[in-house]
């Protein structure tokens, strides 16, 4: 058994999971933002449809 080999082999890999580790982390970074964006938006869009008339009219009496 070549301990070097080994040792180089086990160091590959764990380099591999960091760097994986690491591009997911960046991706899930990306679409949380496009995601956080989407539910806002759905949001919104469901509290008009349920109340329309909420937010239509300002009334100011001077």
């Amino acid at each position: 058994m070549d301990i070097a080999a080994l040792s180089m082999g086990l160091s590959q890999m764990k380099l591999q999971n960091e760097v994986s580790t690491s591009v997911m982390k960046m991706a899930m970074d990306t679409q949380g933002g496009g995601l956080e964006k989407l539910m806002d938006s759905a949001s919104k869009t469901m509290e008009q449809s349920v109340n329309p008339h909420v937010g239509g009219n300002i009334d100011i009496q001077l």
